[in-house]
């Protein structure tokens, strides 16, 4: 049962509640104030426009239940989050409606119960109730709620009291309405005069944990995460969470365990001055509690992998499951005493088939006497008949065998004929079987003929097809010898121009040769000079190497040595002289061979000059 299926029951109440003359339809102006109130008390905007605007097409006069439906998903119900609102104020809301319509008890009367009692218990039959409308509860569901307040007050509930009350026909039929149920709770059938406060107790306690979804509720001493100390606290166990307060009036909420497939109760040995030790853990934390004794311990630790198994299937309410899972218990009751009833009515169906056989069986015994004394009237009859039928016969055999003898003198004749006749029609049909051989093969004769024809002026078309074909190959032969000649005449004048070229080219080939061999010789005789060349600087420089010497302070230049003062010594950084050693490599390239030796001769020239005019360069 989902929140949609319990708002609309707690609805049809308020609906209800508006029609005054019970004709099944509610005025605009009631319905614009339900619905405000339902937005009011389910926390959503509220549209005043909007019904109206739905109604404007209708306006006959009031608006039937199955009318206002519509409405109601669309404005009202498809807007309601789950977690928003306090389901407990819509209830209240369509309570207060409809109580003060039905709901009219003897206040006089010591069993009345108080209003908030009555409230819950109409919350508890809504919960309980079958989903069809008007909503009704099942004898099965009531006794079940009772047993469950009874078990709350700690007294025993007794049946026979219901017993007369279950067994009128409207009961089993269609079971009771929500007034008929607190018309019976009022009346002190159940109560027995138990003390109210008793009662009303037992009604909260049962109303929390049906239509709260509450598990479980008591004190248990907890350990603290921080100080480590044991407090006593009010704890309420649901199906999503183990809450704890304070105390029990649950105003101060000290904190709030989301159970969960992760959590998982463990049960601890007794320690720190305390016993009925058990823990819950979670993925963060753990929480160390302490019952008042062994089975109040295995109350909640059975409460706790109650509610983690619900989570776990993702079930809500543990009631509704239960619920849910009475129902389908009803129904296979119902199914299988549909069966019982099915299998009598079979029983009974073939009882009375077997009276009807045995019946007929005595009509066809009766029968049976009378069809043998008939029997018996037939076969007497039936014996002068066949003696009567024997004489007739006798004489019709005396006549039949001298007709059978005249017969037989006229078959012996008929047999002659018949022999004369047989063999004239096998020479017929051998003549027949000559006569069609003699025609099959004169047809056969002149389709051989026909064919040696038709091969014949074959061959003679293909003849001519041949002799075509050949006059034409004569004549693309002659073409082509005719081409063939003119190719050869342009290809033998095109040889000959090539071979002119290609001597050309061979003369021109024998040139090229011819230089370059010179151009060899040119660069053999550049490099011997070269090599001349250094080993003349490298004499002068040991010549110079052995006239140097230091000059001192004041001293003046030796006459003698000016002639050579300007001559510089090359050292081998000289780039020159890399250039020469470079161009010494460089065999094949004339014109650098020539390019050194220039640069030489030019170096060797400055040096002279500079020699000339007395200055003398020292490395």
């Amino acid at each position: 049962m989902d929140l949609r299926s319990e708002l609309l029951k707690s609805i049809w109440y308020g609906f209800t509640a508006l029609d005054l003359e019970r004709s099944g339809k509610v005025s605009k102006s009631q319905l614009k104030v339900l619905s405000h109130n339902l937005c009011t008390v389910l926390c959503i905007p509220h549209d005043p426009v909007a019904l109206e605007e739905h109604f404007r097409d209708d306006d006959d006069g009031p608006v039937s239940s199955q009318g206002y439906m519509p409405y109601l998903n669309k404005y009202i119900l498809d807007k309601v989050v789950e977690g928003s609102f306090i389901k407990e104020n819509v209830d209240e809301l369509c309570w207060t409606l409809t109580a003060k319509k039905n709901y009219h008890p003897d206040r006089s009367s010591s069993t009345v119960l108080p209003e908030k009692d009555a409230f819950r218990l109409w919350c508890l039959f809504n919960f309980l109730s079958e989903d069809k409308y008007p909503l009704v509860m099942v004898p099965d569901e009531v006794e079940y709620l009772l047993k469950k307040i009874c078990t709350a007050m700690s007294t025993e509930f007794n049946c026979v009291e219901l017993e007369d009350f279950f067994s009128q026909d409207s009961v089993q039929q269609s079971g009771i309405t929500v007034w008929v149920f607190l018309e019976m709770m009022n009346s002190g059938k159940i109560t027995r005069a138990i003390d109210k406060s008793i009662t009303s107790m037992a009604i909260e306690e049962v109303y929390r944990e049906i239509v709260g979804d509450v598990l479980k509720e008591g004190y248990l001493w907890k350990k603290g995460q921080l100080r480590r100390n044991w407090k006593e606290r009010w704890f309420t166990l649901r199906p999503s969470n183990l809450s704890y307060y304070t105390g029990e009036d649950r105003k101060d909420c000290q904190g709030n365990i989301v159970l969960d497939g992760n959590c998982c109760v463990e049960v601890l040995p007794d320690r720190d001055g305390k016993r009925c030790m058990f823990c819950l853990k979670t993925l963060s934390k753990t929480y160390e509690m302490s019952a008042s004794d062994t089975k109040q311990r295995q109350e909640w630790t059975t409460a706790i992998q109650t509610a983690i198994r619900l989570d776990v299937e993702g079930k809500k309410s543990l009631h509704k499951d239960l619920k849910l899972k009475r129902r389908e218990q009803r129904e296979q009751r119902e199914k299988r005493r549909q069966a019982k009833e099915e299998e009598l009515q079979r029983l009974r169906a073939l009882q009375e088939e077997r009276e009807r056989k045995l019946a007929e069986l005595e009509l066809l015994k009766e029968a049976q006497k009378q069809a043998q004394v008939l029997l018996e009237q037939d076969e007497q009859r039936r014996r002068q008949q066949h003696e009567q039928l024997q004489r007739a016969l006798e004489v019709q055999l005396r006549e039949a065998e001298e007709a059978r003898v005249s017969m037989q003198a006229e078959m012996a004749l008929k047999e002659e004929e018949a022999e004369r006749q047989r063999k004239r029609i096998q020479e017929l049909e051998e003549m027949q079987k000559r006569l069609e051989e003699a025609l099959q093969q004169e047809i056969k004769a002149r389709l051989d003929e026909e064919g040696f024809r038709y091969a014949q002026a074959r061959l003679l078309a293909e003849e001519e097809e041949k002799m075509k074909a050949l006059m034409n190959l004569q004549e693309d032969q002659e073409e082509y010898i005719l081409k063939t000649e003119r190719e050869k005449q342009e290809l033998k004048q095109e040889m000959e121009t090539k071979s002119r070229a290609l001597e050309e080219a061979q003369r021109q080939l024998e040139e090229v040769r011819a230089n370059r061999h010179r151009v060899d010789q040119d660069v053999v005789a550049a490099q011997r000079k070269l090599r001349q060349a250094s080993t003349n600087v490298k004499h002068w420089n040991v010549q110079m190497n052995r006239l140097m010497r230091p000059i001192g302070p004041g001293e003046k230049r030796p006459s003698l040595g000016s002639s050579f003062s300007s001559f510089q010594i090359p050292t081998q950084r000289d780039p020159g002289l890399r250039l020469r050693r470079r161009s010494g490599s460089e065999d094949q390239d004339e014109e650098s061979k020539e390019n050194v030796d220039n640069r030489a001769a030019s170096d060797l020239e400055k040096r002279h000059s500079h020699a000339s005019n007395g200055d003398m360069d020292i490395p």
